[in-house]
């Protein structure tokens, strides 16, 4: 909980800093998303604008980047970044990139297994005595969003990749601002390494107690 909060302090100052140094390309994110999509031969997906702040994701099912209203009308390089980042996605989408075909398919498990697993964990926690076995299947619905969060890690390393890659050669990030393109989308990751952990950690909590009864 500490690091998770130490990492999204630092990530929100860290965005709140590069949205004001402009990005060489002079583009708005909703430009440097537009642009790529259409020079990696996709021209299916909509880039939108949508509320809050870093709320920015790619959605495969209605083939729409969704850009938070910083990014989508925003010329920094931390807006550049962003918006190249979700486009990442849709070319890992578009070129079936194994990991994310993956996460994808974890999707329906992982929202089952939410539902049920607090409370078959509870119960077999406190019906551990009694029924052994029940704690066991919690944890076999846990393990499924622990996969889930480990699964998602190449997926966000490789599309900041991506991105990185592209603002280069395009010249939208260049000696000075690539950078801090990089250290923002570091900082975006990291989140992510923090939910793995933490989920790895109650994971084997749980496989503790249960090894314990």
């Amino acid at each position: 909980m500490v690091l998770s909060f130490i990492v999204q302090q630092t990530l929100q100052s860290r965005f709140d800093k590069y949205s004001r140094i402009r990005n060489a390309g002079g583009l708005t994110g909703a430009e440097v998303a537009e642009r790529m999509l259409r020079e990696n031969g996709i021209h299916d997906v909509q880039v939108v604008s949508i509320d809050g702040t870093l709320t920015d994701h790619y959605n495969p099912q209605t083939k729409m980047v969704n850009l938070s209203r910083n990014v989508y009308y925003g010329n920094s390089i931390a807006a550049a970044a962003v918006a190249a980042h979700e486009c990442g996605h849709v070319l890992q989408h578009a070129t079936g990139y194994a990991p994310l075909r993956m996460r994808t398919a974890l999707v329906p498990v992982v929202q089952f297994s939410s539902m049920l697993v607090q409370w078959v964990l509870l119960a077999g926690v406190l019906l551990i005595n009694v029924f052994p076995n029940l704690i066991w299947l919690g944890i076999a619905l846990f393990a499924m969003t622990t996969l889930f969060s480990i699964v998602t890690l190449p997926v966000e390393v490789n599309a900041s990749a991506r991105a990185v890659d592209w603002l280069t050669t395009n010249n939208v990030a260049d000696y000075e601002t690539r950078p801090l393109a990089i250290d923002a989308l570091k900082w975006a990751a990291y989140t992510y390494f923090i939910a793995a952990i933490g989920s790895i950690a109650t994971l084997i909590y749980y496989i503790t107690l249960a090894n314990r009864r």
